[in-house]
């Protein structure tokens, strides 16, 4: 069985995928092997440079400043830049072996289509809880966090086409609820 973590940017997915990893679970991050392929597949970097323009890479390295100004100016570029880097990432998972993936764009990006897929979790928390954690991790301003939110489907959306909830939200534990996912998963 292949199961999606998702959830919008903030809501904890990383510290989910950390509790199943304490759990035995393996779980492929597309958006960190996006970079690592961006890294090392010269065909990515070319077509990427054609897109974007020379200077989003400078010796091999990703100018992520470029790459994300690129991003915020239309979704029309966001949606060429996901024509390049998902069908690669699609690929890299299915050779993988794993059974489960993240990924914070799994609906936006039409990544569930991209890949066999049969049960989609997603991690939500309150707009705030949210907000305050990317300005933290990311050191961003508020506008820049609001944004990024923008630019993804709205949690609801995501939550309605998902199977289950986890709800991050600082106040219930999340050890009990990935465990009662676990347990439900494998019946």
């Amino acid at each position: 069985m292949i199961i999606a973590l998702t959830g919008g940017i903030g809501s904890g997915k990383s510290y989910v995928c950390k509790l199943l990893a304490e759990r035995g679970i393996s779980v492929y991050d597309c958006d960190a092997h996006a970079k690592e392929l961006m890294r090392t597949s010269q065909s990515l970097q070319l077509r990427l440079s054609t897109l974007i323009g020379d200077d989003v890479f400078r010796d091999g390295v990703l100018q992520k400043s470029i790459l994300a100004a690129y991003l915020l100016r239309s979704e029309d570029h966001v949606q060429a830049v996901n024509a390049i880097i998902h069908p690669a990432v699609a690929h890299d998972f299915e050779q993988s072996g794993q059974a489960w993936l993240e990924s914070a764009i799994l609906f936006d990006s039409g990544f569930d289509k991209r890949t066999h897929i049969d049960k989609v979790v997603c991690v939500t928390a309150p707009e705030d809880v949210r907000i305050h954690r990317v300005m933290v991790r990311d050191g961003i301003s508020r506008d820049k966090t609001l944004e990024w939110i923008a630019r993804q489907l709205p949690q609801e959306e995501v939550l309605r086409r998902s199977d289950y909830e986890i709800i991050n939200d600082g106040i219930r534990p999340l050890a009990p609820q990935v465990d009662h996912l676990l347990s439900v998963i494998s019946e």
